[in-house]
């Protein structure tokens, strides 16, 4: 075969990949793998970045004292403005893709991010208005968009039996970003440095990583906007039924990133220092054990580890409740750490499932091979974007149920017995769609020859 050794290489020129084959073992093993991998690294340090930036003011805030006429609610709807503005954005994100390529759209993406920075970076001091700093945390909203459009790409360029692995090591390496900033943010305040210097960090780096998205990455000339393929995703209910349950994780994740720390200030009265010195912690381990959570997937499906997932995630937030009422600050982190943890091997998992169960649905169509692995790849392709951006949206609602938690009670405690409850939810959806199994037969490698063949969703 001569189209795997001169594939790449033809793509040197203007970096896009005519033609590309992952599901093709021999085309994969000879020269796929290695260009996958290498657009994966450099897709992973601009969403890196990204995700930074998008939750970079969740340590903003931190530093904001009484000099700034902030109120803990007023605090929570600016972190609030900017998980709305990156859940939103996601939707444009990961069909710009298809329209300028997943390298130039890297390239652009990753530009953008200077502009919330030195926006942030001109404005941040006491006596700027609240909606001035309101219009900054919006525009740092753009960040969260890097997700979609680096899950999009990234999707295109493995095969399916490789995506758990591939998607959650790209999330992974996204989400860790949280921590980062807040780290760094951590360093900060330890040597009584103000939020312009934080700030002032990020910029060289994001100037970097555009530049080497340019250098290093490519774009597949196959992957196109479907626009069948978004009427199709959009009208299919399993996107919405998938976008639910990733409320539940990656909603809960980014929610509590946002929010960790400002409850811990305003419910346990912990200084700036003091709250840094956890927030991290958290969002850290989640984002490192997102790859944990789509290599399980992979091994034992994405149902089963989502479902217990759940169970677990529950059991954590009647423990953190438990603390909430008896102001046990030491067992309220550790199981908020828990619920971190827990929130980012979920991540992997329920991400796993998109491209397992549209590949069911074209096996259970009659497709096979290739043509089953095109269907697949471009319906869970065009539902990601619409699943990641509806997930997104679950951190909004989080951090209004802790304004509004904080506002009526005083505490948090009112939040996380309704986050308790849609946990439940979550696993009854998990059980009923994916796992219960129905009279019919599962689906299995002869589906095709079936007359009229049933699905079961058992194994995604």
């Amino acid at each position: 075969m001569t189209a795997p050794s001169t594939a790449p290489a033809a793509s040197r020129g203007g970096r896009w990949i005519q033609h590309w084959d992952p599901e093709d073992e021999a085309f994969w093993n000879e020269t796929g793998e290695k260009v996958a991998r290498r657009n994966l690294i450099f897709s992973v340090l601009s969403e890196h970045i990204g995700f930074s930036i998008w939750t970079v003011w969740s340590v903003m805030v931190l530093f904001m004292g009484p000099e700034y006429g902030l109120t803990p609610a007023d605090k929570f709807f600016i972190v609030s403005m900017a998980t709305l503005v990156g859940a939103i954005v996601r939707i444009p994100y990961t069909f710009a893709v298809a329209i300028f390529g997943g390298r130039n759209w890297t390239v652009v993406s990753a530009s953008l991010l200077l502009i919330p920075t030195v926006a942030a970076f001109a404005v941040m001091e006491p006596g700027t208005s609240f909606n001035t700093f309101l219009i900054c945390a919006m525009l740092a909203g753009i960040g969260g968009g890097n997700f979609a459009s680096s899950m999009t790409n990234i999707n295109a360029f493995f095969p399916l039996r490789k995506k758990g692995w591939a998607l959650g090591l790209n999330a992974g390496g996204g989400n860790i970003g949280v921590p980062v900033v807040q780290l760094i943010g951590l360093a900060v305040i330890g040597a009584s440095g103000g939020p312009r210097v934080l700030l002032g960090i990020y910029i060289p780096f994001i100037v970097v990583a555009a530049a080497l998205a340019w250098l290093k990455m490519d774009n597949i000339a196959s992957v196109k906007n479907d626009t069948g393929a978004a009427k199709d995703a959009v009208k299919e209910a399993h996107t919405w039924i998938m976008s639910f349950l990733y409320i539940g994780t990656f909603g809960s994740f980014i929610g509590y990133s946002f929010a960790f720390g400002l409850v811990l200030q305003t419910q346990f009265g912990r200084t700036p220092l003091q709250s840094a010195y956890v927030t991290f912690i958290g969002p850290l381990l989640g984002s490192l054990i997102r790859p944990v959570g789509g290599a399980l997937a992979d091994r034992y499906g994405g149902a089963k580890i989502t479902l217990w997932n759940y169970v677990a995630m529950a059991g954590a937030t009647g423990v953190i409740v438990l603390a909430s009422m008896q102001k046990s600050l030491p067992l309220f982190t550790t199981a908020f750490i828990a619920l971190f943890v827990l929130s980012g091997l979920g991540n992997g998992s329920t991400f796993k499932m998109i491209p397992g169960i549209f590949q069911a649905k074209a096996l259970a169509k009659g497709l096979e091979g290739e043509e089953a692995a095109a269907y697949g790849r471009r319906l869970s392709g065009a539902s990601m974007g619409i699943i990641g951006a509806v997930g997104a949206l679950g951190g909004l609602g989080i951090n209004l149920a802790f304004r509004q938690s904080f506002l009526t009670v005083g505490s948090g405690t009112g939040a996380f017995v309704s986050f308790l409850a849609f946990y439940g939810l979550c696993f009854a959806v998990t059980w009923a769609v994916y796992l219960r199994k129905p009279a019919a037969t599962t689906v299995t490698a002869t589906a095709e020859t079936e007359a009229k063949p049933q699905l079961s969703y058992a194994e995604v």
